[in-house]
């Protein structure tokens, strides 16, 4: 375990999305390579999964990866209380409640988006976190549930959650539909409004409101971050991870310049460069865990994005009949295009 990373007033000025099934430890070591400043966040953990479950399984992390914020997904006020002060003794810079999911699993646990209609519960399981760790307590949620519009809904919830204890809100702008729609379509058919988020910063000056759904290119993250604190990027950010290496320089280029010696990722690697850390990244996993190769590699699958070769290049990293050699002999054979 190691110690939490401070946070500073521009923390969540760019974040990599809670993603399931994606944003594992290994993928979140793939993006800290190529950024140092954005923020991280585990895929969501039940508090059912580390109460019940193996706790150093779903908990434990590179130290690379700092910072790094671990979402929590649950109801009950103690247990997610205990749960986050487990987050903060292994090393999280950050717990986040997820509101969002609207998942049919999800919902089943009364947990996720269908919490925005419990304003008050919510209030009461950030309390419940505050109460027991030092680090941040933030909730990542939509702007409404099903197909009612009504912006003073998600204000009041804001408002109700902040008085809890709670100050940064990661915003994805679309509503959730709980019936008739699949986790995929909900992060595509609900219209984005975008303008609810800015309206929410305008009202709650005083949090830190974090943007999320639907960006994907440079020229969008620097138009919301004239009406938010930060932006989050999800999909994009997987399938597209060369993106990330521009991050540092592109956003956080204040940051930057006030220390002696930060450089920007873009100027100091290259995609073979962070392919070669990659590689030396499964022999040691494979060395220490016994993890397979592949069940890294997938998470870099668009790092030759667009280049010459990357189709040869993401097939062999994904061919399953070469898993019994070691991972620089499928480098080698990789850049044999």
């Amino acid at each position: 375990m190691s110690l939490s990373p401070s946070f500073g007033s521009d923390r969540w000025r760019l974040c990599v999305a809670p993603m399931l099934d994606w944003s594992d430890r290994h993928c979140r070591y793939f993006h800290r390579l190529l950024t140092h400043q954005a923020l991280l966040y585990t895929e969501m953990v039940t508090t059912g999964a580390l109460i019940h479950g193996d706790v150093g399984r779903h908990l434990r992390f590179n130290p690379e990866e700092q910072p790094v914020a671990l979402q929590l997904g649950g109801s009950d006020p103690a247990d997610l209380a205990h749960c986050a002060r487990l987050g903060a003794q292994w090393g999280y810079a950050e717990i986040n409640l997820n509101c969002g999911c609207p998942s049919e699993r999800v919902q089943r646990g009364a947990f996720g988006a269908c919490l925005m209609n419990e304003p008050q519960l919510v209030a009461d399981c950030v309390k419940a976190m505050v109460d027991v760790v030092s680090v941040p307590v933030t909730v990542k949620h939509r702007i409404g549930i099903d197909q009612s519009e009504s912006y003073s809904f998600v204000r009041d919830f804001v408002g109700a959650v902040s008085q809890a204890g709670c100050p940064t809100f990661i915003v994805h702008a679309r509503n959730a539909w709980l019936k008739g729609l699949s986790p995929k379509d909900n992060r595509e058919i609900p219209p984005l409004r975008y303008d609810w988020a800015y309206r929410l910063k305008k009202d709650f000056p005083e949090l830190v409101i974090v943007i999320n759904g639907g960006i994907t290119t440079t020229e969008q993250v620097n138009e919301h971050l004239e009406h938010v604190d930060g932006v989050m990027l999800g999909r994009e950010a997987y399938h597209n991870p060369w993106w990330l290496s521009e991050w540092d320089q592109a956003f956080f280029s204040s940051r930057l310049s006030s220390s002696d010696n930060a450089e920007s990722v873009a100027e100091t690697v290259t995609r073979e460069t962070i392919e070669l850390q990659m590689v030396h990244f499964m022999m040691r996993e494979a060395a220490q865990n016994q993890t397979p190769w592949y069940s890294i590699a997938r998470h870099m699958l668009g790092l030759r994005h667009g280049l010459p070769g990357a189709r040869h290049w993401r097939r062999v990293w994904s061919d399953h009949r070469l898993k019994a050699l070691p991972a620089d002999q499928v480098m080698a054979i990789a850049r044999a295009v």
